[in-house]
């Protein structure tokens, strides 16, 4: 039964694993889906040699090259200078993408400039590239300081051949743009774009000195204020939580000096972007050249930052409109110029109405105590400059009108939300894989709440929509969406027995705002929306626009979906709460909007929330892979304690697979429990599973924690069939005593000297026998948690090994290659290869404290620390092999007595 017990677990653990990656596979493919046009170059690389040893020793390290497209400029410096910075085992051709749309957007033909771009007076772009020869930056601190260091040099360089006074644009991509924070303060930065960066939790937790650069790069950006935008892919990129690639927020008034902008909500991409895939999405690499481009000639970070804006929008700011606005108001005095639409109809202008200039007046519902919400929908044309970036002549903008003696007097309207949106084909995938939405393709959304009016006898008013340059070509929907629904009734718990039903409230609305106060908002937990379609299908007309989700996951993260019974699986997942990560985002709340042009119930009656448990397993897949190591260092700690304990009262010390066996059928039943209780408590968010005791995912704990323990099982199966090939020391033969004649009876001779001689070397052979048998069994357990540690200290020290190949031999005590973190392992490990003796010996003065109990604290760490400073779990172990190396060894490791020999083994 106790081996039954291992092998279960060890099963279930092993089938945990195969769930969870392929709800992994399953969210990257469906979460945030990605539509992404490849994009074509013709590159070449220049390299700087004139940046050598004169300006750092790590020119023979690194290098420095200058982009150009082949055929199209001139190689010679001639316009504003930008630095790109690869990421973690990045490469500084990974700029080939960006830097060669630069090119072709400012170049008409080769060598032309562009008229639009010739008639401003722009510069062209110097893209330089730094190349670190594909450094792991993101597991080793030395290596990212080392740089950071080469960069800023870099810098140096690159402006030393511009005039004085010349700023540089950075782009950086993953941990590039750890590297291009890093940079600040500097005068000589203009501004910061960076792409798929982790800006507030490290991706990889390994090293205490990567944590000390985070921090500093956390005060740096409360104050600076270099304007700075970190694109970010989303759920697509599955090498960093999306969560983590938020800016932090900044102390200042300007709120767009510092933006995050997420590809699914950025204006005209609408696609989730992988982590590889960002540097050379076309959807995305075009905005970024322009952006730059355009910030080159811009002198306040004011300008720059609203210049970013306009380039790379997501539409959860409004675009500067105050000059658009400024007009006056118009009185309506010709008739034939406007006209007034019937009470509670929706206006509808098709593309062959579209022609010249025109008003249309929506009648507004008397007095109300609910707000009253106007939209208007724009096709392929713009509202107060917001439009697709190929798009028609045609410009729409609305108006408060009231009666006026000469006629209607209207007057211009600030809206409160303005973007463009996609508007996805009906029957086909959106974003089309391998393609994404072309620059003409989107519809604009206009929202502007109705100023109330009080009394019964308040005026008649319309809402005006203004429709001008209109040349057959887009289409313009407009309406009065009446209130927003709030459904209190479900809550997470309830939806984990219960779909909650909706049913359309205003089938004909053109927005439809339901929010669910009452649901949990964090990146551990995916919602799924799942359309009610009719028990006969009904007949729908063709759609402007089609029904689309606008769901926030984010405060900067929006993603669309669209809606149809085809589409029966609509994942809605939030990062407003997430591990380890602090935020003043509230923690429920599930809210989205439903826009449509008036035809979103003719073949559906509403729509169903519930929890897909297949997008969260996932997402707890990719929160907690580093805390399944973690733990497993904690169970095996747990079990040498136990067996340490076994051991200092006298017994036997067990083998590894009675260690298990007795962890599966005791202990493990009180940790799981325990790991539950501790999940409830409100502990800080940067501790154990940084849920802050959030009672909705206490069960992850357990669940962590019966996968860890499976898995040292497994590991332990996978190191004994490893070893069975070897001599066992219970097998080992231990020479005898030759005794001569040892068949003949002693007895019979009456010799009972030699009876005695021959017990004595019997009793003398077994008391080696268990000796051995105990060493082999500790070299056991020391060998279980030493492959356990390995993991945690694998990416170091293979950035260790690799530095010393790269950039030559330094000193073995430096930050880079430090052997005293090891020299704990390496002499225990060198004692247990000759000794002979007793392995540990228990000391006297342990009667107080046993030195086992560093095992509880070893676990302990592993537990409440590890998951989000990995690194602690290494040095906790260091700490305890360090002290048992000196408590429990101590002079015998150079020939000397043991401290103080304990002569009775007390239990501790």
């Amino acid at each position: 039964m106790p081996v039954f017990n291992t092998l279960v677990l060890a099963s279930v653990s092993l089938i945990s694993l195969l769930v969870f990656y392929l709800a992994t596979v399953d969210i990257t493919e469906n979460l945030s889906p990605q539509g992404c046009r490849m994009s074509w170059m013709s590159p070449s690389y220049i390299v700087q040699s004139d940046f050598n040893t004169s300006w750092t020793p790590l020119a023979k390290r690194y290098s420095l090259s200058l982009y150009r497209e082949v055929g199209w400029e001139p190689n010679e410096i001639q316009g504003t200078p930008v630095l790109f910075i690869p990421g973690n085992a990045g490469s500084s051709h990974q700029v080939r993408s960006i830097a060669s749309s630069a090119t072709r957007q400012f170049y008409a033909s080769p060598y032309a400039v562009a008229p639009e771009f010739a008639s401003r007076s722009l510069k062209a772009l110097d893209v330089f590239a730094v190349e670190f020869n594909e450094d792991l930056s993101a597991f080793h601190g030395p290596t990212l300081d080392s740089q950071i260091a080469y960069t800023s040099h870099a810098i140096s360089y690159i402006l030393s051949l511009y005039p004085a006074g010349t700023s540089i644009i950075i782009m950086g991509h993953s941990m590039g743009g750890v590297v291009a924070t890093s940079l600040l303060p500097s005068p000589d930065i203009s501004a910061i774009i960076t792409m798929s960066t982790p800006h507030t939790l490290p991706p990889a937790r390994f090293d205490s000195r990567i944590d000390k650069i985070y921090a500093k790069n956390q005060a740096t950006l409360a104050s600076d204020p270099t304007p700075i935008v970190s694109l970010c892919g989303g759920a697509t990129d599955m090498m960093i939580p999306s969560e983590s690639c938020v800016l932090p927020a900044v102390n200042s008034s300007d709120a767009l000096s510092r933006r995050t902008v997420f590809t699914a909500a950025l204006e005209g991409a609408w696609t989730g972007v992988g982590h590889r895939e960002m540097v050379w999405c076309h959807q995305v690499r075009w905005r970024v050249a322009r952006a730059a481009l355009e910030v080159g000639v811009s002198a306040s970070p004011s300008t720059k930052a609203l210049i970013l804006d306009r380039w790379l929008r997501d539409g959860q700011t409004l675009p500067p409109v105050s000059a658009s606005l400024e007009q006056t108001s118009v009185t309506l005095t010709d008739p034939e110029k406007y006209r007034i639409m019937p009470e509670a109809n929706h206006l509808v202008i098709m593309s062959q109405h579209l022609a010249g200039s025109a008003t249309f007046l929506l009648p507004l519902p008397p007095a109300r105590k609910t707000q009253l919400k106007a939209v208007i929908f724009v096709g392929l044309g713009s509202i107060l400059s917001v439009g697709p970036q190929n798009g028609v002549p045609l410009k729409v903008s609305g108006y408060m009108c009231t009666p006026s003696p000469e006629g209607p007097l209207c007057t211009p309207l600030e809206p409160n939300l303005l973007k463009a949106i996609p508007n996805p084909r009906v029957g086909t995938a959106f974003p089309v894989p391998g393609e994404g939405v072309d620059e003409s393709e989107g519809a604009v959304v206009y929202e502007v709440d109705v100023p109330l009016v009080e009394g019964n006898g308040s005026p008649k008013r319309w809402f005006g929509v203004h429709v001008e340059d209109g040349d057959r070509r887009g289409w313009v929907v407009a309406g009065i969406a009446m209130r927003d629904y709030v459904i209190e009734a479900p809550s997470t718990l309830s939806l984990l027995f219960k779909d909650a039903q909706v049913l359309w409230p205003d089938k004909t609305s053109l927005r439809s705002h339901f929010i669910f106060p009452n649901l949990i908002s964090n990146a551990l937990l995916v919602y799924k929306y799942t359309p009610i379609t009719p028990d006969e299908e009904a007949w729908c007309s063709d759609p402007l626009l089609p029904a689309l989700i606008s769901h926030n996951s984010q405060p900067a993260e929006t993603h669309y979906f669209p809606v149809n019974p085809s589409n029966d699986r609509i994942l809605l997942h939030t990062h407003s709460g997430a591990p380890y990560v602090v935020t003043d985002a509230p923690r429920h709340g599930l809210n989205f909007v439903l826009y449509s042009s008036g035809t979103m119930a003719c073949n559906m009656r509403g729509f169903t929330i519930g929890i897909d448990w297949l997008a969260t397993l996932g997402r707890w897949a990719s929160r907690y892979p580093t805390t399944l190591v973690a733990w497993a260092v904690g169970v095996v700690a747990s079990i040498m304690f136990i067996a340490w304990g076994a051991a200092d009262r006298g017994a036997a010390m067990p083998s590894v697979g009675d260690s298990l066996k007795y962890y599966s059928r005791h202990t493990l039943k009180r940790l799981l429990l325990a790991s539950f209780v501790v999940a409830l408590l409100p502990l800080p968010v940067k501790l154990y599973l940084g849920t802050g005791g959030d009672v909705h995912f206490a069960v992850i704990a357990p669940l962590l924690l019966l996968i860890a323990s499976g898995l040292v099982c497994v590991v332990w199966g996978v190191l004994i069939s490893r070893l069975r090939s070897a001599t066992t020391p219970g097998a080992t033969a231990i020479p005898l005593i030759r005794i001569a004649d040892t068949d003949a009876d002693p007895a019979k001779h009456g010799d009972d000297r030699v009876l005695g001689e021959v017990q004595s070397h019997e009793a003398q052979r077994e008391v080696l026998r268990k000796q051995k048998l105990n060493n082999h069994n500790h070299n056991m357990h020391l060998l279980l948690l030493m492959t356990w540690l390995l993991p945690l200290v694998a990416p170091v020290l293979a950035v260790w090994v690799r530095t010393l190949f790269t950039a030559g031999l330094t000193t073995p005590f430096d930050g880079d290659h430090d052997i005293l973190n090891a020299a704990p392992f390496l002499v225990l490990v060198d004692f247990t290869s000759w000794n002979t003796g007793v392995l540990f010996e228990r000391q006297r003065f342990e009667r107080a404290f046993s030195v086992r109990w560093l095992f509880v604290m070893l676990a302990g760490t592993a537990f409440l620390v590890g998951p989000r400073k990995v690194y602690s779990v290494f040095d906790g172990a260091k700490i305890a092999v360090g002290l048992i190396v000196m408590v429990r060894v101590g002079r015998r490791y150079w020939g000397g007595a043991a401290w103080s020999l304990e002569n009775t083994r007390p239990s501790r």
